[in-house]
C-alpha cells in the first residue's frame, strides 16, 4: 500500500521517457528531475545519487551532499544562504564566457584495447622460433604440461587483476595503479618504477629481435650495410623511431597499427594450419615434415632431452616469456571505456585464445614433423628394406640414421628453429608473422611504459620526475614519457647485447605478477568492508599460489636477477617509507591489515592478566591543543615512545566544539611531524575537572587503557579564580579516586607558549651560574622552555629534545608509592638523548643511621637493576626553614586566608559561607608543620639540584580536609626556584618494580 510501481517500458505519471531524437529537457523538466532526487524528509535532504559517491566524473562538477549542520538549519537560514549563493552566481555570469569544450578523449572497448593487445604481446618470437624446439625436447605430453603450468600462473594473475579492476573505478596507470591502491604507495611506487623501466627495456628487446630477423634476411640475400652488430643497431634505431612517430599520432594511430599487426599474425597462423593439411613436397620431407602421421605422433609424445638445456625446468624457463604480456590491456586502463569490464573480459579471453594456439602448435608440429632430419634428398630410400634404419621416418621412406648417429642433423624439430615456416603454406607469411609479433610487442610496450610512468609522476611519490607527468591532447598523451622511453630503448639497442638484460626483464614481469597476486590475496584475507569486487571468479588461495609461484620462478629462472630485482625494490621501499613518506591515503589493504592486527592483539590482551614485570606507564596527558604545550608532549613522549600508550587529551568548551573539531587533523599532523607516537582525543565539558574525569573513564580500549595522568602545573594559580584552583586540585583528588598514577610537570617559566613570542632556550641543559642563597629566584622570561628552529614553524624545540649530556637526574623519593618515581627516570635514560645522564636518589634518614639507610637503599636499587650513581640521605629535613623562605610562603597564601581570629564580631561559619574557598586560622595551624616541611624540602632541593637536568619529587597526597589553596601552595613551594624541569610523581600505591623473576 502506498507504493508506486511503473514498468520501464511503460509510461505513467512522473515518468519521462528519454528519446535520443528529443532536445534537451526544458527548464521545468530539469527542476522536476531535481525535485524527484530529494527525500521525503526534507527538501534539501537528497536521495541517493551516484554523484555523491564519485570523486570525479568526466565533464561533471563534484557534488557534495548537504552536511548535518545544513540539514539542522531553519528554513529562513537556508533561504538566506541560497539568496547569497544566487547573487554570487549572478556575478559569475557577468564574466567572460569560456570557450566551447574540447572533443572528448578517445576510449576503446575490450576487443581492440585489451583482447587484441594482450594477444599481440603474448604472441612473440617464441611462438614462431622456439615452441617447436621445446616440443622436440619435452615431447608432446610434457610440452602440454609446461604450457599448463605457465598458463596457471598467468591465469591466476589475470583472475587477481580482474578482481582488483572490478573493485572500484580504475584510472590510468594500469599495473602500478592497481598495486599502489591495494598495497599502498610503498610497494606500489617501488614496483611502478621498476615495471615502467621493464616496459621501456622490453621495447628494445623486441626491436632488436625484429632487427636480427631483418639482418638475417638481408644476409641471405647477400646484403650487408656495415657488419653484423652495426646492422642490428641501424635497423633497430630506425625501427624504434618509426614506432615513436606512430605513438605521437595518438592512440588512434597506435590502435590502427596494432589492428594491422593482428591481421598479419592471424594470417600467418592460418597459413600454418593450412600448411599442416597440404601434402608435403620431397624437399619438405627431407627437412622432416611428413604431414600427420600416427608413428611420428607416438614417437614425439615422450621427451628427448639434449644439450645443456635438456631438462624440464630449463625448457619451462625458455617457454614462460611466451605467456607474459597479459598486463598490456591493464596498462592502458586510462584509455578504456569501461576498465572494470574490459580488463577481466579481454585478458582472460586473450589467455584462452593464446593457450589454445600453443596447444594446437605443439600437437600439430609433434604429430607431423620428426625430431631429426638431414635436409638431403639423397636420404630418400629407394628400397623397401628398413634394416638398420632408426626413427619413424624409416616407415615413410627416409633414412636419417647417418646424421642422427653422427649428431649432424640440421633439420627437424630438434635442430631447425623455423619449423613453422617449413610446415606453413607460405614461408613469407610466417616471416611476416614474426615481424608483426615483434613490432606489435615493441609498439605495445612503447605505449605502456610512458602511461604507467605518467601516473607515477602525477602521484608525486618520487622527486624530480613530475616533469614527465604532463599530458597533451584529448587523450592526455604522455609525449615527454614517449621521448624518455625512446631514449632508453635507443641506448639499449645501441648496446645490442641483451643476453644479460633479458632475464632481468623477465624477473621484473614476474615480480609484478607476484605483487598483483599478493595484492588480491592480502585484500581478501584482511576482510576489509571496502573489498567488494564485482568479479566473483577468483579465490584468495589461487592468488596466493600465483604469488608464490611467481616468486619461486624468479629465483629458478635467474637467481642473481631475482636478487637484484628484490634488492632494488627493497631500496625504493625503504626510501619511500622512511625518507619520502608520501602524504597519500588510498585506503590500501595494508591499512586494513594494520587495523585487523591492532584489533586482534587488543582483544587478545584482555585475557592477559596484569603483572608487575609488564607494568608500563600508559599516560593520559592533558595537553590541550598539543602545540601549545610542547614540553608536556615531549616529556611524556621521551619515556613512552615504543614502550607504552600515550594519549593527548583536550577539554573543550561546548561553544568551541566545532572550532576544535576542524583542527583535530592539524593536531594529529603536528604530533606526527614531531615524531611523537601518541593518540589525540578531545572531550566537551563545562569544567576541567569534569572533562578529565570523563576522559579517565572513557579513554583507552581494553588493556590499552591509561593508568597514569600527566598534567602541567598551574603556575598562574595566584592570579586564578578560587573556582579554577578548586577545580584543578579536585582533578588531583579524582585521579587518586580512579586509582590512577599522577605526574605533574612544572617548567621554570610555565608550559604554555605564545605563537608571537620570541622563544628562548631553556637553560636546564646548560651550565648554570652559582646561586648565592637558597632563596634566589631565576629571572622571568617570555617563554617557558622552548626554542624555535624557524620563526615561521610551529615546531618548537624544548629541553626534552636536547641531549642531556653528562648531567644528573635527581629523584627525591620521599614517600614509597610503588616505585613509579624510579621507573620514569629509568625509562628516560633508555633514550639516546638521556643515556649519558646519571641518576641520584635522595631519601630521608637521620644522622645516626645515615650509612645504614644509604646501604639499604643501594641494595634495594641494585635488586631493582636500576643503575644509580649515588644515594644521598637527607638528615636535616626536620629543621625549621629559613625565615625569609617561610615568609615568602606566608605571603603567597595570605590572599587565601580568612584571618577569622582577628575578626571578633563575625563567626567562622559566616565567613566561610561568604568565602568557602579561604583557609581558616584553625586549618592553617593544623597544617602548619606540614607547610614548614614543604618549605624546608624545597630549600634542600634548591641546594642540591640547581645544576641537574631533571628533578623528580614525590607528590604529597592531600587530606580530605586540606583546603585547595593550601595544597596548591605546597606544590608551588616544593618546585619553585629551580632552573630545570621538575616533576611531582605519585604512584597508586601498587608495585611497579620488582626484583623477582615471577
Amino acid at each position: 500500500m502506498g507504493q508506486f510501481k511503473s514498468k520501464i517500458t511503460g509510461s505513467g505519471p512522473g515518468i519521462h521517457q528519454a528519446n535520443p531524437e528529443e532536445g534537451p529537457p526544458s527548464e521545468s523538466g530539469q527542476k522536476d528531475m531535481e525535485l524527484r532526487k530529494t527525500s521525503i524528509y526534507n527538501t534539501i535532504d537528497m536521495a541517493p545519487q551516484l554523484e555523491y559517491y564519485a570523486n570525479t566524473l568526466p565533464h561533471q562538477e563534484i557534488k557534495i551532499r548537504p552536511s548535518l549542520d545544513v540539514l539542522r538549519k531553519t528554513f529562513e537560514e537556508v533561504e538566506a544562504e541560497k539568496a547569497a549563493a544566487d547573487d554570487a552566481a549572478a556575478e559569475d555570469e557577468n564574466e567572460e564566457p569560456q570557450g566551447p569544450p574540447g572533443k572528448p578523449p578517445t576510449r576503446f572497448g575490450w576487443f581492440i584495447a585489451v583482447w587484441m593487445r594482450c594477444m599481440l604481446n603474448i604472441w612473440g618470437v617464441i611462438l614462431f622460433l622456439r615452441l617447436t624446439w621445446i616440443t622436440s625436447q619435452a615431447g608432446i605430453v610434457l610440452g602440454l604440461v609446461i604450457i599448463a603450468l605457465a598458463v596457471s600462473v598467468t591465469t591466476t594473475t589475470a583472475l587477481s587483476i580482474s578482481a582488483i579492476a572490478t573493485n572500484g573505478r580504475v584510472k590510468s596507470g594500469g599495473t602500478y595503479f592497481m598495486i599502489s591502491r591495494t598495497l599502498g604507495p610503498e610497494l606500489g611506487a617501488s614496483i611502478g618504477l621498476i615495471f615502467s623501466l621493464a616496459n621501456a627495456l622490453a621495447v628494445a628487446l623486441h626491436t632488436v629481435g625484429f632487427s636480427e630477423v631483418v639482418r638475417d634476411l638481408m644476409r641471405s640475400r647477400g646484403t650487408i650495410m656495415v657488419d653484423s652488430l652495426n646492422d642490428v643497431r641501424i635497423i633497430g634505431v630506425v625501427t624504434v623511431t618509426i614506432l615513436l612517430f606512430i605513438t605521437f599520432g595518438g592512440m588512434d594511430w597506435e590502435a590502427k597499427a596494432q589492428i594491422f599487426f593482428f591481421i598479419v599474425l592471424m594470417a600467418s597462423f592460418a597459413d600454418y594450419l593450412v600448411g599442416t593439411l597440404i601434402p608435403p613436397t620431397l624437399q619438405k620431407k627431407s627437412q622432416g615434415f611428413f604431414g600427420y602421421d600416427r608413428d611420428i605422433f607416438i614417437e614425439n609424445l615422450t621427451p628427448s632431452w639434449r644439450g645443456p638445456d635438456g631438462n624440464f625446468f630449463r625448457q619451462f624457463a625458455i617457454f614462460f616469456p611466451a605467456c607474459t604480456g597479459i598486463l598490456s590491456g591493464a596498462n592502458i586502463s586510462g584509455d578504456l571505456k569501461d576498465p572494470s569490464t574490459a580488463i577481466p573480459k579481454g585478458t582472460l579471453m586473450a589467455i584462452f585464445c593464446t593457450t589454445l594456439s600453443y596447444v594446437v602448435i605443439v600437437i600439430t608440429s609433434g604429430a607431423s614433423t620428426v625430431r631429426d632430419a638431414s635436409g638431403n634428398m639423397t636420404d630418400l630410400m629407394t628400397e623397401n628394406s628398413t634394416s638398420g634404419c632408426l626413427g619413424p621416418a624409416c616407415k615413410l621412406g627416409w633414412n636419417f640414421t647417418t646424421c642422427v648417429q653422427s649428431q649432424a642433423c640440421s633439420q627437424g624439430l630438434a635442430n631447425y628453429s623455423q619449423v613453422m615456416g617449413l610446415i606453413s603454406g607460405s614461408y613469407y607469411l610466417i616471416v611476416a608473422g614474426v615481424f608483426a609479433a615483434t613490432l606489435s610487442s615493441a609498439l605495445g610496450f612503447l605505449v605502456s611504459a610512458p602511461k604507467i610512468f605518467q601516473c607515477l609522476c602525477k602521484d608525486n611519490v618520487y622527486p624530480y620526475i613530475s616533469f614527465f607527468g604532463k599530458g597533451y591532447g584529448k587523450n592526455n598523451e604522455p609525449l615527454r614519457g614517449y621521448i624518455l622511453t625512446y631514449l632508453i630503448a635507443v641506448a639499449i639497442i645501441l648496446v645490442a647485447q641483451l643476453n644479460i638484460i633479458a632475464p632481468i626483464i623477465s624477473n621484473f614481469f614476474l615480480c609484478s605478477y607476484c605483487l598483483i597476486n599478493l595484492s588480491c590475496f592480502h585484500a581478501s584475507i584482511v576482510n576489509s568492508p571496502g573489498w567488494r569486487p564485482a568479479f566473483k571468479y577468483y579465490n584468495k588461495w589461487t592468488a596466493l599460489y600465483g604469488a608464490m609461484a611467481s616468486f619461486a620462478l624468479m629465483f629458478a629462472f635467474t637467481w642473481w636477477a631475482a636478487l637484484g630485482t628484490w634488492f632494488a625494490i627493497s631500496l625504493l621501499f625503504i626510501y619511500i617509507t622512511y625518507l619520502k613518506k608520501p602524504n597519500v591515503n588510498w585506503g590500501s589493504s595494508i591499512q586494513a591489515s594494520s587495523y585487523n592486527m591492532a584489533l586482534s592483539f587488543s582483544v587478545s590482551l584482555t585475557d592477559v592478566k596484569d603483572h608487575v614485570k609488564n607494568f608500563r606507564p600508559q599516560c593520559l596527558v592533558m595537553t590541550g591543543p598539543p602545540q601549545q604545550r610542547p614540553a608536556l608532549v615531549d616529556f611524556v613522549g621521551c619515556f613512552t615512545k615504543q614502550v607504552s600508550l600515550m594519549i593527548c587529551g583536550n577539554i573543550m568548551e561546548p561553544d568551541k566544539q566545532t572550532q576544535f573539531q576542524d583542527s583535530t587533523d592539524q593536531y594529529v599532523k603536528w604530533l606526527n611531524k614531531r615524531k611523537v607516537r601518541s593518540f589525540y582525543t578531545q572531550f566537551t565539558a563545562n569544567t576541567l575537572r569534569d572533562g578529565v574525569r570523563y576522559l579517565m573513564q572513557a579513554s583507552g580500549l581494553g588493556k590499552l587503557k591509561p593508568n597514569t595522568l600527566v598534567i602541567g602545573f598551574k603556575s598562574n594559580w595566584m592570579e586564578s579564580s578560587p573556582t579554577s584552583i578548586d577545580d584543578y586540585v579536585h582533578t588531583i583528588y579524582d585521579t587518586f579516586d580512579a586509582n590512577y598514577c599522577l605526574c605533574i610537570l612544572r617548567m621554570m617559566d610555565g608550559l604554555d607558549i605564545n605563537d608571537h613570542a620570541d622563544f628562548k632556550e631553556n637553560q636546564g641543559f646548560e651550565p648554570d651560574e652559582a646561586i648565592e642563597s637558597n632563596d634566589h629566584q631565576p629571572p622571568e622570561k617570555n617563554s617557558a622552555n622552548d626554542i624555535s628552529e624557524n620563526s615561521k614553524s610551529d615546531q618548537v624545540k624544548t629541553v626534552f629534545k636536547n641531549a642531556g649530556g653528562t648531567k644528573t637526574i635527581d629523584v627525591y623519593w620521599i614517600a614509597d608509592d610503588g616505585g613509579l618515581i624510579l621507573l620514569v627516570p629509568y625509562l628516560l635514560t633508555r633514550r639516546k638523548r638521556w643515556r649519558s645522564c646519571k641518576i641520584r636518589v635522595f631519601v630521608l634518614g637521620d644522622e645516626e643511621n645515615m650509612m645504614e639507610s644509604r646501604d639499604a637503599m643501594m641494595a634495594l636499587l641494585k635488586r631493582f637493576r636500576i643503575n644509580v650513581t649515588d644515594v644521598v640521605v637527607m638528615t636535616d629535613t626536620e629543621r625549621s626553614p629559613q625565615p625569609k623562605n617561610m615568609n615568602r610562603f606566608l605571603e603567597n597564601v595570605a590572599p587565601y586566608r580568612l584571618y577569622d581570629e582577628q575578626q571578633e564580631d563575625v563567626s567562622v561559619q559566616e565567613l566561610k559561607k561568604k568565602e568557602p574557598w579561604k583557609i581558616s586560622d584553625k586549618q592553617f595551624e593544623a597544617f602548619r608543620l606540614k607547610s614548614e616541611r614543604k618549605v624546608r624540602l624545597n630549600e634542600i632541593i634548591r641546594r642540591n639540584s640547581q645544576n641537574t637536568t631533571l628533578v623528580l619529587v614525590s607528590l604529597p597526597v592531600p587530606h580530605g580536609d586540606c583546603p585547595s589553596a593550601l595544597y596548591i601552595a605546597w606544590l608551588d613551594t616544593l618546585t619553585c626556584g629551580l632552573h630545570c624541569p621538575a616533576v611531582l610523581v605519585r604512584g597508586n600505591q601498587e608495585n611497579v618494580l620488582t626484583f623477582y623473576c615471577q
